[in-house]
């Protein structure tokens, strides 16, 4: 008899490299690691994912796959197919859009699966998103557990009749990796990224229609006519860098893809998240939060309820209402403190790294034993 049975393999498949979905593998794939599962992540290896993994130990499949669904699919999914086949794992854990496509047709739940979307596939708008409905529905079959960022998430995805289980695990970000920042760390983080000492405002996220920087920018000229001194910066990069370059109002500084985002964050007065959709908290906020930053965000995928002290919430493309959100708090310090502690708090209570993996993996540990006990 083997009184110690071998610990979980699990396979996580992740189309994104960079940004927030990376984040979240890198971290959730590390943790379990750690605890001694087996551990293998099956990507691109372009972005900083595959190498940061690596160095964590974590075996790494090179997976190619392009962002959207395109001609490539069916490659994609004969490449992803010996993957699977020679990692034979326990479990296979998708991410993000183009995981959950490649990952399903590949899969089709002979695998226990677990498929977190991170925004569903029919957010985008276009003329796919009506495929995008039907897709996710009949594809919903080949999915043991859904993992949802939040209750929003989640009840979009049950009003287009996508059926099955759900858990809700908000993200969460490591208080130590973004410190709470005063006034002080401020003026010095100013000085060593050659920024002025004014008000400013810093949007982390890619250059993409989703994270609707330009929305941002029709709101930027409101907020110099009530603080003239006003800085806007961008960090990130993406496919509509070039548009939105050409397209920026005065008093923008685009800093590129940065791996310091906390010192970024932490030269700011506020936080600006332009999205026009996220899977739920994104990690930009929480990251400004932790760093002790107010947020001023649209409300989309519940922000309205999830902002609380710790910022403001306006309807979904009000620029006028964002733009005065802005302002009152980059002519008030005292106000973004006060709500930047408050995110602080939150962030060490409620949306930690640590209790975030730490309940995926619980979930996907439940997942197993239930497959194995013919529960499911």
């Amino acid at each position: 008899m083997n009184d110690h049975p071998r610990p979980p393999r699990i396979l996580h498949v992740a189309q994104p490299t960079i940004a927030g979905v990376a984040v979240f593998v890198r971290n959730v794939a590390r943790h379990q690691h750690r605890i001694g599962w087996e551990v293998t992540v099956a990507c691109p290896s372009d972005g900083w994912l595959s190498s940061e993994l690596r160095a964590e130990g974590v075996d790494v499949a090179t997976w190619e796959a392009t962002r959207n669904p395109g001609p490539s699919l069916l490659a994609e999914v004969r490449h992803l197919t010996p993957i699977i086949r020679e990692v034979a794992p326990d479990l296979v854990y998708l991410h993000s859009a183009k995981a959950g496509l490649a990952g399903r047709l590949a899969v089709r739940r002979r695998i226990p699966t677990l498929f977190e979307p991170n925004a569903w596939s029919f957010h985008p708008s276009g003329p796919f998103r009506p495929l995008a409905r039907i897709w996710e529905r009949v594809a919903s079959r080949w999915v043991d557990l859904f993992v949802m960022v939040s209750e929003t998430e989640a009840a979009q995805g049950r009003e287009v009749g996508v059926r099955g289980h759900y858990v809700t695990i908000p993200h969460g970000v490591d208080p130590e990796a973004f410190p709470f920042s005063d006034a002080t760390a401020r003026a010095q983080a100013r000085h060593d990224l050659g920024l002025p000492d004014t008000p400013i405002a810093v949007c982390v996220g890619r250059l993409c229609e989703q994270k609707g920087q330009d929305l941002l920018f029709d709101a930027w000229p409101r907020v110099l006519d009530r603080v003239p001194d006003a800085q806007l910066v961008l960090v990130g990069d993406g496919p509509d860098g070039p548009a939105l370059r050409a397209a920026a109002p005065p008093q923008v500084f685009f800093a590129g893809d940065r791996a310091d985002v906390h010192r970024w964050l932490t030269a700011a007065d506020v936080a600006a998240v332009s999205s026009r959709w996220e899977a739920g908290i994104s990690f930009a906020t929480i990251e400004a939060w932790s760093t002790g930053r107010p947020v001023v965000t649209f409300d989309m995928s519940g922000m309205g309820t999830h902002i609380r002290d710790c910022g403001a919430a306006v309807p979904l493309g009000d620029t006028t209402r964002f733009a005065e959100e802005l302002a009152v708090r980059l002519d008030d310090p005292v106000r973004c403190e006060q709500e930047g502690l408050a995110g602080r708090r939150r962030v060490e209570r409620e949306l930690s790294e640590q209790r975030s993996v730490e309940a995926v993996t619980a979930a996907a540990q439940r997942l197993l034993e239930e497959r194995r006990s013919g529960a499911r």
